[in-house]
């Protein structure tokens, strides 16, 4: 897996609206921490994962299907042991997205 960090001070609203919208394939990933400073989005076709918080970003970007799963599952595990929730992917009315989560096996991930 390839990961880029960098320093982005903004709010969350921007990624939320702009280069991590459904419009440019990516789903939120919603847990108990999302706030104006902190936010987490995955993409099905381009494996990739964002996150922000408080200005630091975060792009891994998967080398495999296998690797993004794997990844978005030790993002759950982590939150839920962290007293966060779980983290569930919100492919938001878009059933293209759903589909695309289910058919690599996150159904049980979903909202």
């Amino acid at each position: 897996m390839k990961i880029t960090r960098q320093f982005a001070p903004a709010d969350r609203y921007l990624y939320d609206f702009g280069p991590c919208s459904y419009a440019n394939g990516f789903a939120q990933i919603d847990t108990a921490q999302d706030a104006s400073y902190f936010g987490t989005w995955a993409n099905p076709t381009t494996l990739a994962i964002f996150t922000y918080c408080e200005g630091d970003t975060t792009h891994q970007q998967c080398g495999s299907i296998e690797e993004f799963v794997a990844e978005l599952r030790r993002i759950d595990s982590w939150n839920i042991e962290n007293g966060h929730g779980p983290a569930r992917i919100d492919p938001g009315l878009d059933p293209a997205m759903k589909d695309a989560f289910q058919q690599i096996g996150l159904a049980d991930l979903l909202h």
